[in-house]
């Protein structure tokens, strides 16, 4: 289907020099431009959750770049889109190292600053002729029409459209979503999400890195103008209007903005009897509009995202670990504490999980039992204590080291990928199972490999039972089976200790017996299980052996029917109730 639609738009694109006059071609060939740099701020923005307001910087080093080197240096055009990407993607880079570490309002002020920067840089280095810029830059091609570049320009971006769509339906695709909704969970699932980061925001830049070669042998004029801050304001209206979240976004908004500058930077002069820039006024009436009544964009309004398509189930599925022999012990804590400023949240805790044992962590709300799974799962680091996982210690050795060794868990507010299907949520957690990156990805050389993931990803959706939403939205399920898709997803990352927050929460009598199932079963696997849980019948039907926490510290521990008799735990937590 895929390519067939390709097919479809390469051939409208070689009709173009026939069908559009000289004027339509130039529009259509300046919102192909717009198309092809606003992909990578979808990719940026509404992907992976990077606000970059200084994308059109991007632009102007790859249109300066090819520029300079055929009006001066009397290279061909083609030399310079090398040359432009090397300086834009290492730029992009530098920039990154600081960038991708950076979240909140703190990034978008960063990406200000230095395209403040750069605008300036471009008008004050010598040989790029000032803020007047410079011309006669050769074209693409010699004796190149305006309908010609415009169809050539259709070719790229369909090129550059179909390698970002096979990107998105990749484990690196579902690894930039989750850097959007929480990094906390990403890094529980071994993804680097710094490196991550930064790969995206050098891919996006070389987009624009495109898009600026093209643009200067198209328009055949640099100045600092279509660069600076104004214009990357301008990308992001574009992929705001037409959808941040899907790459149709970027076509659809691109149009939108072109076409619409060019008809209102004449009329509105006319119709209010003065010069000034009234489109700016006019863009920023309508994003005002369309987050009030479409506050996704126009993609999302018009079509429905497209998950990973359903394995077949013949197809093999990934192998599985060796689990530690039953009995072995495989996580360990000992005088573990973490200090909030003056909160002493969790202290002198020691905990034992072994091979095949569920062990259940309880108390009352705030006693600690969230912190503590954090400080074993790496999400926090302890200020003493020690914590060894198969013997080894893994102390402030940070989430992704410690998934990588085998340890998964599910967190107490579930974090999911909402808008993501639910066989894509799922996946995810077969991450650090895969090894295509983002070039393989982009060129479809992974898909053997993406298909033991899925295949992986639907074996464990069956073994919790969503088999029938697997093309679902993750977010459009219950409370219940959300925290059902965080528990295949942590099985998909084959761990041999498993860390479970509240794992019942929200489940129906029927889901819990099921999932009570599932856990035996896990455990009679050789798996080793520590849950949080407060439905005392659930936890004293199932683990093996159960610790009681209170004011972050533990204050028994023993087999349930004894924890269950310790006055102590009934006056803490079970209410005087034996």
């Amino acid at each position: 289907m895929k390519g067939a639609r390709a097919g479809v738009a390469l051939l409208a694109c070689a009709a173009l020099p026939f069908i559009l006059t000289e004027y339509q071609a130039t529009l259509a060939g300046f919102v192909g431009i717009a198309a092809i740099a606003a992909l990578g701020l979808v990719l940026l923005t509404g992907v992976s959750g990077q606000t970059s307001f200084g994308h059109a910087t991007f632009l102007g080093l790859a249109a300066y770049t090819t520029a300079w080197m055929s009006r001066y240096g009397g290279w061909p055009p083609l030399a310079g889109l090398p040359a432009g990407l090397a300086i834009t993607g290492g730029t992009a880079f530098l920039l990154g190292l600081i960038t991708s570490r950076i979240s909140g309002h703190y990034l978008p002020v960063a990406t200000i600053a230095w395209c403040a920067s750069f605008f300036y840089l471009f008008g004050v280095l010598p040989g790029l002729g000032g803020f007047n810029g410079f011309g006669e830059i050769p074209p693409l091609f010699p004796g190149i029409t305006r309908g010609t570049a415009a169809a050539l320009i259709g070719v790229v971006l369909i090129a550059a459209f179909l390698l970002c769509a096979n990107l998105l339906t990749s484990r690196t695709g579902r690894a930039m979503r989750a850097l959007a909704q929480s990094r906390i969970m990403a890094e529980s699932l071994g993804i680097d999400t710094a490196r991550l980061a930064r790969s995206t925001f050098v891919l996006a830049a070389l987009l624009a890195g495109v898009a600026g070669w093209l643009f200067a042998h198209v328009q055949r004029y640099v100045s600092p103008a279509p660069f600076g801050l104004s214009a990357s304001i301008e990308y992001v209206f574009m992929v705001v209007i037409g959808g941040a979240s899907q790459l149709a976004g970027a076509v659809i908004g691109a149009a939108i903005v072109v076409l619409l500058r060019d008809q209102l930077t004449e009329l509105l002069p006319r119709l209010l009897g003065s010069s000034g820039n009234f489109e700016t006024v006019a863009f920023s009436i309508a994003v005002i509009l369309l987050l009030h009544y479409a506050p996704r964009g126009i993609a999302p309004a018009l079509f429905r995202g497209r998950g990973s398509a359903l394995p077949d189930r013949h197809t093999v599925a990934l192998p599985t670990r060796a689990m530690p022999a039953d009995g072995a012990l495989v996580l360990e804590t000992t005088a573990l504490e973490k200090r909030f400023g003056g909160l002493l949240a969790a202290s002198g805790i020691g905990l034992s999980v072994c091979a095949g044992e569920i062990v259940a962590l309880i108390g009352p709300n705030g006693a600690g039992k969230s912190t503590t799974f954090n400080l074993i799962s790496g999400a926090l680091s302890p200020n003493a204590g020690s914590i060894r996982m198969l013997g080894h210690d893994i102390q402030g050795r940070g989430a992704r080291f410690i998934a990588r060794q085998g340890l998964a868990r599910t967190f107490q507010h579930v974090k999911l990928l909402p808008d993501a299907s639910v066989l894509d949520n799922i996946a995810l957690g077969a991450h650090l199972r895969g090894r295509a990156g983002m070039l393989r990805s982009m060129l479809r050389l992974d898909r053997g490999e993406e298909a033991a993931l899925l295949h992986t990803a639907r074996i464990h959706a069956d073994r919790v039972g969503l088999t029938d939403v697997l093309p679902d939205p993750a977010g459009s399920l219950p409370l219940g089976r959300q925290r059902l898709v965080e528990i295949a997803r942590g099985l998909c990352l084959d761990p041999c200790v498993f860390l479970l927050d509240e794992p019942a929460a929200g489940l129906r009598l029927q889901e819990k017996q099921a999932l009570a199932d599932l856990l035996r079963a896990l455990r009679d696997e050789g798996m080793a299980i520590l849950l949080v849980e407060h439905d005392m019948d659930f936890v004293m039907g199932l683990a093996d052996r159960v610790a009681v926490m209170d004011f972050g510290q533990m204050i028994a521990e023993g087999r349930p029917e004894q924890v269950q008799d310790n006055p102590i735990v009934q006056e803490a937590y079970l209410g005087g109730v034996a």
